[in-house]
């Protein structure tokens, strides 16, 4: 299964609940933090949400 990083690029301050609550159910806390994941369809669905506020590189 292919693996992807996805960093925080831009901040949640005054983003809506629900896209919040997606940055930290991805594992992101920090501007600039990043994660590892599984290109799963979940996944891939929940970077598509906040995918103005994340960089996500194939790995």
């Amino acid at each position: 299964m292919k693996k992807i990083r996805i960093t925080l690029v831009r901040s949640q301050i005054n983003r809506p609940e629900i896209q919040r609550k997606t940055i930290k159910a991805l594992g992101l806390t920090k501007m600039n933090s990043s994660v590892e994941k599984d290109a799963t369809p979940q996944i891939l669905g929940m970077v598509r949400k906040v995918s103005h506020l994340v960089k996500v590189e194939e790995i």
